[in-house]
């Protein structure tokens, strides 16, 4: 019988009530008292040397308070990139001075060179029109190969080339693959770009700051995922403002996928405006700015190569990649590419050789970094699209070759080829549960009924796994990463035995006020209602390294038990105290504490009050009050895995693709709450989708983006997506976290692409289309162009 509370209960989402009611409080909707607005002029062009700014006129303008453009922010720090990457030779990676506003140069449209504060928004936007800016236009850095194979025209004048790194991983496999590969009965080779993409989360960015004259205290309210980063990176690298004196904070955030992890230089503006001014100023981000501001995601160009012998048998794998890091780097975007690629190329297949090759390219483009997913949905496309290929080269059944190539389940904990440890997993059980539920036996009789109706029906198929929770700090350290990777907790339990549980970790819709709930009402045995889950100020809760890549349970989830141990074992002493026995004798069960073999007890309320009123208490033993806090920095990172089945019908005629059935199982370890795994899932899977059929920033030969608003950019909608087959049944629970769980966030956006484009393929070729490869997003007019050439080809 399902459970109504406590871990494993599908508890509604509670602080949906806030959000459903329009009761949320978001940046956009916090104004202080004396607020004032500010506004960006953004570059035009892609690549321009900028001569002059004349703000004269825009100073003089109604209600303009002050302009201000790079040179008075030259003095100030760089925005760093969080993980410093060695290339293969030894050299270490290139990193180019990322200003606040542009200085010299601006390098991709919608670089910010100025900004103007004014009494209202509209008077800040009129203000920016009529700023002159001499900028001269220059060549655009834009396709990858070209930028690596010509550094005449440079995105950085102050380095020699357009290559951040040359990455290799792991370089001392590289010659045994090569001599795989020379040997090998089969190769099978594939060329494919995994397609940018832009973020857009519900909520538009954000940020306002107010300072205060009186304690030189900043406080920074912004739409942030991790806002004791934001609060680090600005301290200690861009302003120099003393930690202590800056407070950051993340109220209800709409979303985020990646796009909020990051500082961006509007929130240095805003800090500097509000300090320069003494008013509070704010900014909040258009959708139109949004398209050129926000860091986009994905854009791979990669050639990957697999050797198997003629029985489908996995014998090395190796990739080239180009990796487009835009113009600047973002905090994540050198991690993305490598250590979160490049480690997951082994895929859940006991492949003994991997090599991969990652080139990180400076474009004049948007910076790219994490976006859901980051880097495991670029490695599982590569791989999936590349078996699907082998396997109709050498004639072997798509779940088949899939199924003999899998580590199997008595081989954990298995060493990959490419560095990582897998501590659990059991692919086959995914595999079984997507055929049973997926009827992929009945799929024929569906393909007959669609060519009946004149559509093409195809199946593809996806077996994925992915890392999540990046871990252990010192591990992660000696590979490269700037910052530690653990997160924390406070438990803070009142006096009349309601809770606080004060996490790093932030939520901007994973649900975590409902699940943190779960979990500690769940130990505790108090109502959920009782819980109360406090998150995103920064002079409130400990220090977290915040919320992305699937994380937030598996690491403050257990930074939050590791609390609420402590206070347990602090609450048994006093009750063996009071009811006069020894500690090992005292045994907690369902809210309460008894004496083992009696009829002694007391709640946990009891205990609870009496730590906050002393005076039956061990004092000589045991400090008043009840707060425990709690770290923790993971072993390993965790290992969720699945096995996806697409169905599409493709139009012969237009070339237009409908996901008619799609079926996920899904291997999260232990499932705290199955509904809001559910949701996560289903969120994730539109998204790849997205990705697959409709989604790319397109950018013309001067750099501008053609797909810069809703009416050009595509996103999946209702109609376009079929009902989700969702399970989460196969459970192979995490070994190295007391709660078992692996992480869900980010699953479907991972699994989806390869299964939607196999499916797609599959369909064209029953239909008799000599067709193996194309690119996503598989729009009709791809489509329909493929289809094309290869009947033109064909005759």
């Amino acid at each position: 019988m399902p459970k109504d509370s406590g871990i494993g209960a599908s508890s509604k989402r509670r602080e949906d009530v806030r959000f459903l009611t329009g009761k949320g409080r978001y940046t956009a909707d916090i104004n202080l008292r004396g607020q004032v607005y500010v506004a960006f002029a953004r570059s035009t062009v892609a690549h321009g040397r900028i001569n002059s700014i004349d703000t004269s006129a825009a100073a003089e303008m109604p209600g303009v308070l002050a302009v201000f453009t790079g040179e008075d922010f030259v003095e100030m720090g760089s925005n760093p990139a969080g993980w410093y990457i060695t290339s293969r030779n030894g050299e270490t990676m290139k990193e180019p001075k990322r200003p606040v506003l542009a200085h010299g140069k601006v390098r991709h449209v919608g670089d910010a060179y100025a900004a103007v504060v004014a009494e209202t928004v509209a008077q800040a936007k009129d203000a920016v029109e009529a700023i002159e800016a001499d900028i001269e236009e220059l060549d655009a850095v834009l396709d990858m190969a070209s930028a690596v194979a010509d550094n005449s025209n440079r995105v950085h004048d102050e380095i020699d080339d357009n290559i951040c790194f040359d990455w290799g991983w792991i370089e001392d496999n590289r010659a045994a693959v090569d001599a795989a590969f020379e040997s090998a009965p089969h190769v099978t080779t594939l060329e494919l770009i995994n397609n940018r993409l832009s973020p857009n989360p519900m909520e538009p960015r954000a940020s306002l700051a107010d300072y205060n004259t009186g304690t030189e205290d900043y406080t920074l309210y912004t739409t942030s995922q991790n806002p004791h980063l934001h609060r680090l990176l600005i301290s200690a690298f861009v302003m120099g403002i003393p930690e202590h004196k800056l407070t950051v904070i993340a109220p209800d955030v709409g979303g985020g996928f990646g796009s909020k992890i990051y500082h961006y230089g509007e929130e240095a503006v805003v800090l500097a405006a509000a300090r320069k001014l003494g008013r509070p100023v704010k900014w909040v981000c258009d959708r139109s700015e949004a398209f050129v501001s926000d860091a986009h995601g994905r854009d791979h160009v990669t050639k990957i190569e697999l050797a198997t012998d003629k029985e489908g048998n996995f014998l090395a794998m190796r990739t080239e990649t180009l990796a487009n890091l835009g113009a600047y780097l973002s905090n994540f975007s050198t991690a993305t590419p490598t250590f979160l690629h490049g480690t997951l190329m082994a895929g859940p297949y006991k492949t003994p050789l991997v090599y991969v090759n990652v080139k990180g390219v400076f474009t004049n483009t948007v910076p790219v970094d994490a976006y859901r997913g980051a880097g495991r949905p670029e490695a599982t496309y590569q791989i999936e699209r590349v078996i699907d290929k082998c396997a109709r080269e050498l004639g072997i059944d798509q779940i088949e070759i899939r199924r003999k190539n899998f580590i199997s389940p008595d081989a954990f904990p298995y060493t990959t080829p490419v560095g990582l440890v897998y501590d659990t997993g059991n692919y086959g059980a995914t595999l079984d549960k997507m055929i049973e539920l997926g009827d992929t036996a009945g799929f024929e009789s569906r393909r007959a009924e669609s060519s009946a109706k004149g559509k093409l029906r195809g199946i593809g198929y996806s077996t994925w796994i992915e890392a999540c929770g990046i871990a252990p700090s010192h591990l992660v350290g000696q590979l490269g990463a700037r910052v530690g990777l653990y997160d924390a907790a406070t438990v803070r339990v009142n006096a009349t035995g309601n809770i606080s549980v004060l996490t790093g970790a932030h939520s901007h819709g994973q649900g975590h006020e409902t699940v943190f709930a779960q979990v500690v009402s769940d130990m505790l045995g108090i109502p959920e209602a009782s819980i109360e889950i406090v998150h995103g100020d920064t002079s409130k809760i400990p220090f977290g390294m915040g919320s992305y890549g699937s994380r937030s349970l598996a690491v403050c989830g257990t930074a939050i038990v590791k609390a609420t141990d402590k206070i347990i074992a602090k609450c048994k002493k006093i009750a063996a105290h009071q009811m006069e026995a020894s500690e090992s004798d005292i045994v907690f069960e369902n809210g309460n504490f008894t004496v083992a073999g009696t009829d002694k007890s007391k709640s946990f309320g009891d205990i609870a009050l009496s730590a906050y009123v002393p005076h039956n208490y061990p004092l000589d033993e045991l400090e008043p009050g009840l707060e425990e806090s709690a770290f923790y920095d993971p072993a390993n990172f965790t290992y969720p895995a699945g096995a996806y089945a697409c169905e599409v019908e493709v139009d012969p005629g237009t070339g237009k693709v409908d996901v008619v059935a799609f079926t996920a199982a899904d291997d999260f370890g232990n499932v705290i709450n199955p509904m809001i795994v559910e949701g996560q899932v289903h969120g994730g899977v539109v998204q790849g989708i997205g990705q697959a059929l409709f989604e790319v920033v397109v950018h013309n030969d001067e750099g501008q983006n053609l797909t810069g608003s809703y009416m050009d950019y595509a996103m999946p909608r209702s109609n376009d997506v079929p009902l989700l087959v969702v399970d989460h049944s196969c459970q192979t629970p995490c070994t190295h976290n007391p709660l078992g769980v692996k992480g869900c966030g980010e699953a479907g956006a991972i699994g989806t692409p390869p299964a939607v484009v196999n499916a797609v393929i599959d369909a064209l070729q029953a239909g008799g289309y000599d067709i193996a490869h194309i690119d996503m997003p598989l729009t009709p007019s791809k489509v329909w162009a493929a289809m094309a050439g290869a009947q033109q080809a064909a005759e």
